[in-house]
């Protein structure tokens, strides 16, 4: 097994979940020799609850501020991290590993780059109710448990739904949505990700039945990414809907994400030393 000893991992939440959605992945990563943590978003509080009473800390921030918060954070680091990230969450941690920010990355049911021009009509309707309230853009938006199950955890049960839903569930900016649906129609969109710029390992994980994320919208992503030299994977998770990183069955997208990352990132570190 390849050495990963003292290895930073960051781990990028997306939008609607806090940053501690990731201590199951946090604690499994460190007993692999890794050094996780999974700092929140610019404005986020320490705890779900605590953003759910102050959500306004979140409002109005965007895909290139959040990725600006991580950088930082990366900066102080002894060295370059694997980041690992989910929905939005997933689209920052692929520029950061485009702006080698990163050494690898693991994107989960990443939100759409510019130049993803696949949009299917689940992941149209799941943006819809903030889309179609243009004043929201500077606002926080929260799901319903109805929603969120409908939306975000369609692949689990309405009480495990709502079991993430009261753990985890927080009102996320709405900005980061309309940045990724507009991407396409806008120049200099903060939801680009360099494609062409060399790069570490990158594996791009999608749910079967994910609706927010729909997999043949990962699959368009992954077939822009593949064009790049560096190693580029796709996974899909049969029967897992949007909450894959964090419903009962996680250790098995935790797991296809250690393997990738011992086989590619943490090989190619031990053969360069």
């Amino acid at each position: 097994m390849s050495d990963t000893t003292g290895v930073p991992v960051v781990f990028i939440h997306g939008l609607w979940m806090h940053a501690t959605s990731w201590d199951g992945w946090v604690g499994l990563f460190n007993d692999h020799g890794y050094r996780a943590m999974a700092p929140g978003w610019p404005g986020e509080s320490a705890t779900a609850a605590a953003t759910r009473a102050r959500p306004g800390g979140l409002a109005n921030r965007g895909i290139a501020e959040v990725t600006n918060h991580y950088s930082k954070i990366i900066a102080d680091l002894p060295v370059p991290p694997i980041v690992i990230g989910h929905s939005v969450g997933g689209l920052i941690a692929q520029r950061l590993l485009s702006l080698e920010f990163a050494r690898g990355c693991v994107a989960v049911a990443p939100a759409r780059f510019r130049g993803v021009l696949r949009v299917p009509v689940t992941q149209l309707a799941t943006a819809w109710p903030v889309l179609r309230r243009p004043w929201l853009r500077t606002r926080t938006w929260s799901h319903t448990p109805d929603t969120f199950h409908r939306d975000v955890a369609n692949g689990v049960t309405r009480v495990e739904s709502d079991r993430i839903f009261a753990a985890y569930g927080i009102p996320a900016p709405a900005r980061p949505l309309f940045q990724a649906a507009l991407a396409n129609l806008t120049p200099r969109s903060a939801a680009t990700v360099d494609t062409r710029r060399e790069r570490g390992p990158l594996l791009l994980a999608a749910g079967g039945i994910d609706r927010t994320v729909p997999e043949s919208a990962v699959r368009a992503a992954y077939r822009i990414q593949r064009r790049n030299p560096g190693v580029t994977e796709f996974r899909r998770f049969e029967g897992r809907g949007h909450c894959l990183a964090v419903d009962g069955g996680w250790h098995d997208v935790a797991g296809a994400a250690l393997e990738f990352l011992s086989r590619t990132v943490a090989a190619r570190d031990t053969a360069s030393s």
